[in-house]
């Protein structure tokens, strides 16, 4: 039997009994997040269990537990001589609305409902294949809700000012799309802000798509409109002055074809805003990041499956900087430029262009 290092045996071993407290924490934050039970302990606090549990419209038992369990984990505090719980402003700054796009509770949830997925997810390391989209029946509610948040927060007065010209192209007119689009608030938005583009957007779910209609028809936009429609196979040529893509290329099938599909359709000198996530290629260059399990856990459990369920290439989450540029550059598109933006710090923003038509093209 090979001798081991006990010192190192032991820590080790303290560390996995810290990361089954860390998922049992996840649950009960999603939760709170999920039943708001977060932000009223934030709002409400410091104070006793059945005013909290009246705030939040919860039964009182149940919300203890979880109070317990909360203060267990180092989230809240309790005062054992008042009986009171409170929620410190420092604490609540990530975990409640009042974070906007910094809301970790929020993206928690993520892990619930990815947990409901794993036996299934077994079979599929044994027989490969993929787990399609309709595995995961809360995916676009919970997407739409955290992109909702990102782009409330930035893509009128961080995003756009950010990618040159684009918001003086977007108020004299342009034509843009959104490849998958999700519930379609980036697009809304960016139609109520600019009156004199008009704007698609395109997505492979009907239950997104729906609710981007009514969000459109709710705000009163003529300049919008939704489509159901595989962007693999987008159709079009040199439609559009502008395309955006938040978060969608890397879990697409074909991703390759997709990025075609753009710079097609783009005008010559057209822009393409691709949003993705912040890593580079390679796990031995992202080992620094203190989020890196989570992501490859999301590309496990969610985007890299929902590609290889449709023959798709697998791409994953952390597909990175350096694959993504190789094939922006690959698609036909030129000058490609990766932003950092201050609101989103998960994502990179790559503003690629389509080569304007020479004279030689012009004169065929």
């Amino acid at each position: 039997m090979t001798a081991i290092d006990r010192d190192a045996a032991k820590a080790f071993q303290k560390r996995i009994v810290r990361v089954r407290e860390d998922a049992a924490l996840g649950l009960l934050l999603g939760i709170g997040d999920e039943l708001g039970l977060l932000d009223v302990l934030a709002r409400t606090g410091p104070t006793d269990p059945a005013t909290l549990a009246a705030a939040a419209g919860v039964d009182e038992r149940y919300l203890r537990e979880w109070l317990d369990g909360i203060v267990a984990g180092d989230v809240a505090t309790y005062d054992a001589v008042t009986g009171h719980y409170a929620l410190p402003a420092e604490r609540a700054a990530c975990l409640t609305p009042s974070g906007g796009p910094v809301n970790l509770a929020r993206s928690l949830k993520m892990l619930t409902m990815l947990a409901g997925v794993e036996p299934e997810l077994r079979e599929r390391f044994r027989d490969g294949g993929g787990l399609g989209y309709d595995s995961f029946p809360r995916f676009h509610e919970l997407m739409a809700e955290d992109a909702a948040a990102v782009h409330d927060a930035g893509l009128l007065d961080v995003v756009v000012p950010a990618v040159p010209g684009l918001h003086d192209l977007l108020t004299r007119g342009a034509a843009l799309a959104d490849v998958g689009c999700g519930a379609g608030h980036a697009v809304n938005l960016l139609a109520r802000a600019y009156p004199a583009s008009s704007f698609v957007g395109f997505d492979l779910g009907t239950e997104p798509i729906e609710a981007a209609r009514a969000e459109a028809a709710a705000w009163g936009l003529t300049n919008t409109r939704f489509e159901v429609r595989d962007v693999a196979a987008l159709g079009e040529e040199s439609a559009y002055d502008v395309v955006t893509a938040f978060d969608a290329i890397h879990d697409q099938a074909f991703p390759d074809r997709v990025l075609a599909g753009i710079a097609t359709a783009l005008r010559p000198g057209g822009t393409l805003l691709m949003v993705d996530v912040k890593a580079q290629s390679g796990v031995e260059n992202n080992l620094g990041m203190p989020w890196l399990t989570y992501l490859y856990t999301l590309s496990l459990m969610h985007c890299m499956t929902v590609s290889l369920a449709d023959g798709g290439a697998g791409l994953g989450t952390v597909w990175g900087r350096q694959v993504a540029v190789r094939m922006l550059e690959e698609a036909g598109l030129a000058d490609v430029d990766v932003l950092e933006i201050r609101s989103d710090p998960f994502n990179y923003f790559y503003v690629a262009h389509k080569p304007a038509a020479t004279a030689a093209t012009r004169s065929r």
